[in-house]
């Protein structure tokens, strides 16, 4: 019985016209909407199957806090089922535990008895702090900010708040943190014999400061016109504010105030706490994407307001960026343009060597069909632009085409063989249905593993084969459905000069191509089959040579390899007890090292910022960071600025 080679949906969607271009408008134009509505970020959002435990030890050395708060701690918890590894840190005055759990843990739950068995622990010191027990998250940086200038420090940290304030007020910016600066504190002393002789104690004046300083609700008083609000508003900033606070009223009628007995300054916390910009004191400010907020938008309203609050800064008062993800972001996006542009132009290019170049055209379209229709299975799948998507795509431009390709060679080979256009493409893609299929899914089953990888580095990669995988499947539905009827258009003479030299050029390529096959090819096939033993001990034998060169150790291996970046970093720490100064005496050591490494190394025009954080990780740290142009604008690479950097320091003096 004969087979009717023009029913089926693969020969209904080659006859329909109409239905195949619906299909690819709707991947198309259905993927450019998803693109301008999908998540925008730098890295992948994932969550932490990590729990946060600090308590806060004042005045405790780290030994006292390992002994009295970490040790109680793990005891507690150390047998919890959904717990895979518990990490201790006891810090000058404070202690840090941190639990990962089991990827199939449930985090709230795990969280609540964690927060449970820490709460009965009875043995805590009594000046220990309440533990903080917390899920930790992973805020979304974007870029990080450095007001810094020659003033004095209360006049920085208000200015600072200021431009806080505003970064909030910009609609693209929703969270913004302050670091690098003390927070401020007001100061009242009260002699005690001062105290004694008005009959009060320190915790009275205490409480009258705190219940006459702040502001507090008092109800309403409904009126005719509607309903009046009440409310007390004795809040105090400053130090000066506090002087007329009453502390007794004295039989005749007279107040005693704050500010007959007490000296009252403004001042700032007690922390070892400051950072430097360009040898400037500076307050950094840390930006961060929240919800459907994308990188390139934050950026471009912060430079913006930037660019509005110089001119209003004093003299010598300056605002930088330090680091900005979005620049990052915005070469992953380039690089995948150009990529996709040049594989475009590639595939055209090649394919019109060897085909019609009206079907090299429609067999490079695949590419940008692809791409675009993926996007309808990321959103589904809740995936995000992203550098790890980003990357993804990149991988997939040089595969997707390879199925189109395969169809419409077997398409072009009928019809150089006679058959009508429309036969041959019904035909073509017949044949080549089952295979194309089996390679493409063998290509997601490749990258299907990657999908489990436990842990935090596999839901950072998650979105990878995600990406992988929704790019393949509608590269083989655009190959199948949509290239074949494009495909059956019928020949016809062209009087464009062009037209006619470019679909002259496939028939000479084939000619050589013909030679090769018959001259070289044939002749070496026809060799390794009728020696099938030799050639497989030929291949053996190069396995075993690769596999001895590798494990040799000439060929490093790293899962995560280093990548030189702008940016270069120095560590500080001394032991715990270290004055500021010294601390602060090193640091600076470090920073006039790398300044002159800076200076050797092609001059400050290389140097983008530099700055000096002490205290961030203990009043026993510094850190001192050095931000680079980038590399295609300097002649020395990162790695070999800081070999020159570490030369620059050498040994320090008074450290062993």
């Amino acid at each position: 019985m004969k087979t009717d080679t023009n029913s089926g949906f693969l020969a209904w969607m080659t006859k329909n016209h109409v239905a195949a271009n619906i299909l690819m408008l709707a991947l198309v134009i259905g993927g450019l909407i998803v693109i301008s509505d999908i998540k925008q970020e730098v890295f992948p959002e994932y969550e932490l199957d990590i729990v946060n435990v600090t308590v806060s030890y004042p005045g405790a050395s780290p030994e006292e806090v390992e002994e009295g708060i970490i040790v109680a701690i793990e005891e507690e918890i150390r047998d919890l089922e959904d717990v895979e590894r518990i990490t201790a840190v006891a810090n000058e005055g404070r202690a840090s535990v941190v639990v990962e759990l089991l990827s199939e843990a449930n985090p709230d739950k795990t969280v609540q008895e964690i927060k449970n068995r820490v709460d009965r622990v009875t043995s805590f010191p009594e000046d220990a702090e309440r533990p903080s027990i917390s899920l930790k998250t992973r805020r979304r940086g974007v870029m990080r900010l450095a007001l810094h200038g020659d003033i004095e420090e209360r006049a920085l940290f208000y200015y600072a708040q200021n431009i806080r304030e505003e970064l909030l007020g910009l609609s693209s910016v929703t969270q913004v943190e302050i670091r690098g600066v003390r927070n401020p504190e007001i100061s009242i002393e009260i002699p005690q014999s001062v105290l004694r002789s008005y009959g009060l104690t320190l915790g009275e004046v205490s409480d009258i400061i705190r219940t006459g300083a702040v502001d507090v609700p008092a109800g309403g008083i409904k009126a005719e016109g509607g309903e009046v609000l009440l409310r007390t508003s004795e809040r105090r900033d400053y130090a000066s504010e506090f002087a007329g606070l009453a502390l007794l009223n004295r039989p005749d009628g007279t107040e005693v105030k704050i500010g007959d007995i007490a000296q009252i300054t403004d001042g700032f916390a007690d922390s070892e706490r400051e950072a430097y910009y360009n040898g400037q004191p500076s307050v950094l400010f840390f930006i961060y994407r929240t919800g459907e907020q994308t990188p390139i938008e934050i950026s471009k309203a912060v430079r913006e307001y930037m660019d509005t609050l110089a001119p209003t800064l004093p003299e010598g008062v300056n605002f930088s960026i330090y680091s900005d993800r979005s620049d990052i972001y915005k070469q992953r996006l380039d690089l995948l343009l150009r990529n996709g542009t040049f594989g475009l132009i590639l595939v055209l290019m090649l394919l019109g060597l060897f085909m019609e170049a009206r079907l090299a055209f429609w067999v490079a379209m695949g590419i940008p069909i692809s791409i675009s229709g993926s996007f309808l299975i990321l959103q589904y799948m809740g995936g995000s632009i992203n550098m790890v998507s980003l990357f993804a795509f990149i991988i997939t431009i040089g595969i997707i085409v390879d199925d189109a390709i395969v169809v419409g060679e077997n398409i072009y080979y009928k019809r150089e063989s006679g058959m009508p256009p429309l036969q041959a493409s019904i035909e073509g893609v017949r044949e080549m249905s089952s295979v194309v299929t089996l390679a493409v899914l063998t290509n997601i089953i490749a990258f299907i593993p990657l999908l489990y990888v436990p842990g935090s580095t596999g839901k950072f990669f998650s979105i990878l084969p995600a990406v992988v995988v929704a790019v393949f499947l509608i590269s083989l539905v655009e190959c199948l459905f949509v290239l074949p009827a494009h495909l059956t258009y019928s020949y016809r003479k062209n009087n464009n000069r062009l037209m006619h030299i470019l679909n002259k050029v496939p028939h000479t390529c084939e000619r050589g191509l013909a030679w090769f096959i018959r001259r070289c090819y044939t002749p070496l096939l026809n060799s390794a089959v009728s020696n099938r033993y030799l050639t497989a001990l030929v291949f053996l034998a190069v396995l075993i040579v690769a596999y001895a060169y590798w494990d040799s150790g000439r060929i490093d291996f790293s899962f995560r390899p280093r990548i030189q970046t702008d940016r270069i970093d120095a560590e500080v720490t001394l032991p715990y007890g270290a004055p500021v100064e010294d601390v602060r005496r090193i640091a600076k050591i470090i920073e006039e090292g790398g300044l002159r490494a800076i200076k050797k190394s092609g001059g400050m025009k290389i140097l983008e910022g530099a700055m000096t954080d002490i205290g961030r990780r203990g009043a026993n740290t510094a850190e001192i960071n050095f931000n680079l142009v980038p590399q295609k604008d300097r002649d020395i690479t990162t790695r070999e600025f800081s070999i020159r950097w570490r030369k620059e320091v050498g040994e320090i003096a008074g450290q062993g």
